[in-house]
């Protein structure tokens, strides 16, 4: 099992869910749930235990996002592509995905992590500067994986980003010549 997969699971994600997060409304509105739990986990500095509940609803909106939203008329925007990227990524033993993908997906995910880093020491000691820097460097490397998985879809689907799709499409898995 790998961190990927481990999310995966943790959010609870199926077809229904996916094609949902496909939305591009989803998408970005995704962008808003560490924002709003470093602003939870920051609001301890005024609410005290009552921040619990701020961060209890931005958790719940980090799970509830991915359902939100209805699917997309067109998969083609470049969040529905990240989307659909992002699941074959993460069906990478079904596909084969070119190895500068992912060696680009798993470095942008460790810089990610690292941006972690003065994300927590901000948050932990209040320090507005280093929460700001660490949110920075947590997200700006997650649009950049985004961005990764809008190219591996169109890599894996001979699709051009920005061409409409009426339907969620993904590539053929090993052994297979049709559309899963």
């Amino acid at each position: 099992m790998n961190i990927f997969n481990a999310a995966e699971r943790l959010m609870a994600m199926d077809d229904v869910t996916w094609r949902r997060h496909a939305n591009p409304w989803s998408v970005w509105t995704r962008f808003t749930c560490l924002p709003l739990i470093v602003l939870a986990l920051w609001s301890r500095a005024v609410f005290g235990w009552w921040s619990l509940v701020l961060l209890a609803l931005s958790l719940i909106w980090t799970w509830a996002n991915p359902r939100a939203f209805p699917p997309p008329s067109d998969y083609g925007s470049w969040g529905s592509r990240a989307v659909l990227g992002e699941r074959i990524f993460l069906a990478k033993d079904r596909y084969t995905i070119a190895p500068h993908h992912l060696k680009a997906a798993n470095w942008l995910t460790i810089a990610s992590a690292v941006g972690m880093l003065p994300l927590l020491y901000g948050i932990i000691y209040l320090d507005a500067l280093a929460t700001l820097f660490g949110l920075f460097a947590t997200v700006g490397p997650k649009v950049w994986f985004c961005d990764r998985m809008v190219w591996i879809h169109a890599d894996l689907t001979a699709t051009e980003p920005g061409t409409p799709l009426s339907d969620p499409t993904l590539p053929p898995a090993k052994g297979t010549t049709h559309d899963t």
